[in-house]
């Protein structure tokens, strides 16, 4: 039986809730990432997607365009975009029930959690089609 842990991403983008979305977009500009686990206090407590951030900012950020009300969105906090208590999987949960939490749920991404709720990993529907 193929566990989530044989084929989950290691390699983590992790921010604080209250880090700035200014941080945030600076991770996703400069990181091959679509996917960024919240926590506070190292324990799971959402995740922002870049789809979640493009939502959030106008267009004019980062141009000659960019107004003051850009400034203050790209002073809100991580939380304020996150999607909350995402579903999880710990990592001995079989590769099956991943695939059914894809099928039953609109995400895009799945975090791998301890027992502590700690992230240590993460699995996409990529990790599952590179497996089979």
């Amino acid at each position: 039986m193929m566990t989530v842990e044989t084929i989950m991403s290691k390699s983590l983008v992790i921010v604080d809730v209250y880090d700035s979305l200014r941080k945030v977009k600076r991770i996703f500009d400069s990181s091959g990432f679509h996917h960024l686990l919240v926590v506070e206090s190292g324990r799971l407590f959402g995740v922002i997607s870049d789809r979640d951030l493009l939502k959030a900012l106008s267009p004019t950020v980062g141009t000659v365009s960019e107004t003051a009300s850009d400034e203050t969105t790209l002073n809100k906090r991580a939380h304020l975009i996150m999607t909350r208590n995402p579903v999880t999987l710990g990592p001995g949960a079989r590769i099956y029930d991943a695939i059914e939490i894809f099928n039953s749920h609109d995400i895009s991404c799945i975090p791998v959690v301890d027992d502590e709720h700690k992230p240590v990993g993460i699995i996409s529907w990529r990790d599952i089609l590179k497996s089979l």
